[in-house]
């Protein structure tokens, strides 16, 4: 099949250096707040990049669930496939796909757990579908049948029954502690805006403009 004809121009707008904020952090706010505005879909949805032991990339969506100047905070299974790749290579990759905004946020850095008490406050947010949800799954485990999951749910419906569901010792949060973080806005004739936060001595961040 030949794509080569397929291509959309970008035309929204575009992204000069006096309009950034000194901060990635207070930058990224301000874009995230456009893009809930814009009604993005699945505005907090990431795609995180981790590699094996192995040296063997791998890709998944995972949904942001809360960011300030420490990093960017997602949740999941430890002993999932990412969380493996995470024990024993915490540098990680995160991007953001506004499509209707012509704009990506590419965020790379350090992977750390996240206290305890900070993802029970989130575990205990949740509704009770997804708190048994992290009881039933084995996050990546390979398994027989849907119906095996169904199984799994009935038996925790039961165990925890009315009762407040305690956090799972194998689920948890991590934070992305950014070391690089870019922001790239379409332009036409692919000469894209593109923006790289570095992190340097004392928290102080350069801001150079990079070829698209």
């Amino acid at each position: 099949m030949d794509l080569s004809a397929l291509r959309n121009e970008y035309m929204q707008g575009g992204l000069v250096r006096d309009e950034l904020s000194a901060d990635p952090f207070a930058q990224f706010e301000t874009w995230f707040n456009q893009a809930t505005h814009s009604e993005v879909m699945e505005v907090n949805a990431m795609q995180l990049a981790t590699v094996s032991a192995l040296g063997a990339p791998a890709l998944r969506t995972v949904l942001l669930k809360s960011f300030d100047e420490q990093g960017f905070v997602f949740y999941t299974n430890y002993g999932s496939q990412k969380a493996e790749h995470i024990a024993h290579n915490p540098r990680v990759t995160a991007l953001f796909f506004w499509k209707e905004l012509e704009r990506q946020v590419e965020i790379s850095g350090t992977a750390v757990r996240v206290p305890t008490a900070e993802s029970l406050k989130y575990f205990l947010s949740r509704p009770r579908g997804s708190q048994l949800g992290a009881w039933v799954s084995a996050q990546s485990s390979a398994i027989s049948s849907r119906g095996f999951l169904e199984q799994k749910l009935g038996e925790m419906k039961r165990k925890f029954g009315d009762g407040e569901i305690p956090l799972p010792d194998f689920w948890g949060g991590y934070r992305i502690v950014p070391e690089t973080v870019e922001f790239w806005q379409g332009r036409p004739n692919r000469l894209h805006d593109r923006f790289e936060y570095r992190l340097q001595v004392e928290n102080t961040w350069e801001i150079a403009r990079l070829s698209p």
